[in-house]
Order: structure tokens, then C-alpha cells, then sequence
């Protein structure tokens, strides 16, 4: 499942979406707007995209992914708009029967997607400054 929203991400359905009792590693990561980057505050993220692109770059990661790696879940859910302090932007859970496995799947995609997919990062201090973040820019990604 590829999936691009305004509203919260449900982290609970996302991991219930790859559940698989054959598999032993059922992985979730949750992509969290911080308070600190570096000494900066944050308030919040704004986050904007072109969907259409975006889902296409999703559904061509994940299907490399699969391709990779012995998944037998997958699923994706970015969240646009404004994600304040503490809550999720990004969810990315997967399944396979080995946790070496899933977790290098989940890593290749939660690092690939950040650079690859038409999705962009506004980030507003406490200081009231907004500033677009490129991947890679982050201090303590």
C-alpha cells in the first residue's frame, strides 16, 4: 500500500497492512517531526508535493524494493501539509521472515525515498524563519 494524505498517519493500520504470520520480522518506522534540529526549535513541518509524481516514484521504489529484498508486506505512507512537534510524517512498516531483511529494506527505502521523490521539507523555528530542507542538510538525521 502507497499512500499520500493530509490527515494523521495511523500507525496501527499501516503495521496491520504487512502483518503476515510467516514472517518474523513485521517492521515499522514512524518519521517524527523533532522540537530540535541541531539549537534550532521547531514549531512544525509543512510538507508539499506533486502526487501524482510522487506516487509514481513510491510505486517504482517499492516495487525495487521487492525486488531486492523478501518482502511479503509493504506499505508507505507519507503525510503532506502541516505535521507539528511529535507527530508522524512519514510511515514506512514492512514484513519479511528474516529481520536482517527488513530492516535493510526499510532503511534503503526510508533514505531513497528522502532523495528521490518529489516531496518537500518547510521547516518553522520557533523564531518564526521558514526554510526548505534538502535531504542530507538535517544535522542528527
Amino acid at each position: 500500500m502507497i499512500q499520500i494524505t493530509r490527515e494523521p498517519i495511523d500507525s496501527t493500520a499501516a503495521l496491520q497492512q504487512v502483518a503476515d504470520p510467516d514472517c518474523g520480522a513485521n517492521l515499522m518506522f514512524l518519521g517524527t517531526t523533532r522540537r530540535w534540529t541541531g539549537e534550532t526549535e521547531t514549531l512544525e513541518l509543512n510538507y508539499e508535493c506533486y502526487q501524482e509524481m510522487a506516487e509514481k516514484e513510491l510505486h517504482k521504489l517499492c516495487t525495487e524494493a521487492r525486488q531486492r529484498w523478501d518482502l511479503r508486506g509493504l506499505c508507505v505512507v507519507h503525510r503532506i501539509g502541516n505535521v507539528p512537534v511529535g507527530q508522524a510524517s512519514l510511515a514506512v512498516a514492512v514484513s519479511s521472515p528474516h529481520r536482517g531483511v527488513a530492516f535493510d529494506a526499510a532503511q534503503w527505502l526510508i533514505d531513497t525515498l528522502k532523495q528521490v521523490v518529489p516531496i518537500w521539507k518547510q521547516e518553522v523555528t520557533r523564531q518564526g524563519e521558514t526554510r526548505w530542507v534538502h535531504p542530507g542538510s538535517e544535522v542528527n538525521r
